[in-house]
């Protein structure tokens, strides 16, 4: 198979093929998440041939809402779930969701959009030279995204009784309102709380339903089970990539695979991306540094009056009231709740039956950017360094203190703390007296779905890796468009912020012609 490929897309499993896949187009994009599916659709629209490459598998909206949590882990998550940083000095060791499958991580978020903070674009106007990136600048893209995501408030009546409980508390302790999360969901949501595991409904308009089909309909190529190892170059010009096809028995690599384009976009991730630019022979002081991940902390309550939190939408507001973090409501399935509750045998068992009675609520740093992506010879996937610094660390014990203390507040009979090896819940008292100043920082549970900064925009490849346009420094027609490029955390859900980002990269790609 090789040659141009039709104007006439479509969907192809390259698992399906017992041969070498060779392919030509205007432009490949590595990557079907939030920013290649939108670079792809942007530019297929405008009439280039495009071909996607996505390393999992192409699931249906309706078999992935058919899953059981189990289901989903195995088919859609990278690793099972399991992704995780390896802690250095006093930090906690950081579980990473990410998706694998056409649609990326897209398919797994809870549906949480935000812009990125007007603050946040202050800081990188000042501190990175980015001044394209204004608020007012950015708003055209903003609005692009949120009209074809269907991006709207999730309204109060969705709010689940655990959502509820945590806003009386919020009301008492601050004397200021949750505020509503706006969420790209369609007019089938009816709340079931299961957005991280495929939505029974259809409803939530991740980039495989919202963006896809339509860069599909243009003409766009997308192919699931191939795995890219590097970019090919002529001279310092990229000229396409090569990899390998996932079509050996148990999805192990296969025969080769080669795509040749006059343009080149990776988009695998602030996790992944920095690897195969490594590999590709990109050599920059910045690469894989200072990755942001906005480390997440939940709280558990239990109240003596059943709260159901299962019933509502798993993500429906936040709050900002308390300083350096955004807190935000969150319920996952019921079968997760319970393998989380704390205790062993008997104990556990007991604590997993006082489900029906547990509220939920989570809480993120606005962190600083202490990861490291790490290649290691011979193997695909990086280790990732993370080594937090002292202010992020004092912020987690604040964290706890603000979600136990807010839930306490609103009723709660106790609290479970995310810390490792703890018996059972905290009672009041005991959460007042209790010393997280003192826990060791890898006895905290901490989880993260935003990787961001690793291939940072900037004005110079002597402290960034791209510039202002996606455009990787010292080559030609090699770009990136994926969190990577965020060059800090935002303190918010990213999900919004990398499309916008992404779009505002494909538009300046149209403006500049391919070479024949």
């Amino acid at each position: 198979m090789g040659g141009r490929l039709p104007m006439t897309g479509g969907y192809h499993s390259a698992r399906d093929l017992k041969r070498r896949l060779e392919l030509s187009c205007d432009v490949v994009v590595v990557g079907s998440g939030a920013g290649g599916a939108t670079v792809a659709t942007e530019l297929a629209e405008s009439g280039l041939s495009v071909i996607v490459l996505e390393e999992g598998p192409n699931v249906s909206n309706k078999m992935q809402g058919e899953f059981r949590p189990s289901e989903s882990l195995r088919h859609v998550w990278r690793d099972g779930g399991t992704t995780v940083t390896a802690p250095i000095g006093d930090s906690p060791a950081i579980n990473v969701t990410m998706g694998r499958a056409v649609g990326g991580s897209s398919i797994l978020t809870g549906g949480v959009c935000f812009r990125i903070p007007e603050n946040v674009l202050s800081a990188w106007e000042r501190d990175h030279g980015l001044s394209e990136y204004t608020y007012k600048n950015l708003e055209p893209y903003f609005e692009r995204v949120e009209k074809r995501m269907h991006i709207t408030q999730v309204p109060e009546s969705m709010r689940s009784r655990s959502t509820v409980l945590f806003g009386e508390g919020l009301l008492k302790k601050k004397g200021v309102p949750l505020e509503p999360l706006m969420r790209n969901t369609g007019h089938e949501c009816n709340g079931c709380g299961r957005c991280n595991f495929g939505c029974p409904e259809g409803a939530k308009m991740s980039v495989d339903k919202s963006y896809l089909p339509f860069a599909v309909e243009h003409g766009a190529q997308v192919f699931s089970h191939c795995q890219v190892d590097k970019v090919m170059f002529r001279g310092r010009r990229a000229v396409g990539v090569k990899g390998r096809i996932l079509n050996r028995p148990g999805g192990k690599r296969g025969d080769e695979l080669v795509v040749h384009a006059k343009r080149v976009v990776i988009s695998t991730s602030a996790w992944h991306t920095p690897v195969i630019l490594k590999r590709s022979g990109i050599k920059n002081r910045a690469l894989g540094k200072r990755m942001t991940l906005h480390p997440g902390f939940r709280m558990m309550a239990r109240f003596k009056d059943p709260v159901e939190g299962w019933k509502g939408a798993l993500q429906s507001a936040f709050t900002e009231a308390f300083e350096g973090t955004t807190l935000v409501s969150l319920f996952v399935p019921v079968s997760v709740v319970g393998a989380t509750m704390p205790g062993v045998g008997k104990e556990h068992v007991k604590n997993a039956r006082r489900i029906p009675h547990i509220a939920m609520f989570g809480g993120m740093i606005h962190d600083r950017g202490a990861g490291v992506v790490r290649t290691i010879p011979g193997q695909k996937d990086p280790i990732v360094t993370y080594k937090m610094p002292k202010e992020d660390r004092a912020m987690i014990p604040k964290i706890l203190r603000a979600l136990g203390g807010t839930f306490l507040e609103a009723g709660a009979e106790e609290v479970y703390p995310p810390v490792l090896g703890l018996p059972s819940g905290l009672d009041a008292d005991a959460f007042n007296r209790f010393e997280f100043e003192k826990v060791p920082g890898r006895r905290f549970e901490a989880t993260s779905q935003h990787p961001l900064g690793t291939t940072r925009m900037g004005t110079s490849e002597k402290v960034a890796v791209t510039d202002a346009d996606g455009r990787v420094f010292g080559v030609e027609e090699l770009y990136v468009a994926d969190g990577g490029l965020l060059p800090t955390s935002l303190g918010v859900n990213p999900q919004q912020s990398i499309m916008s980002v992404a779009t505002r990269v494909a538009h300046q790609m149209r403006e500049r012609r391919l070479r024949r």
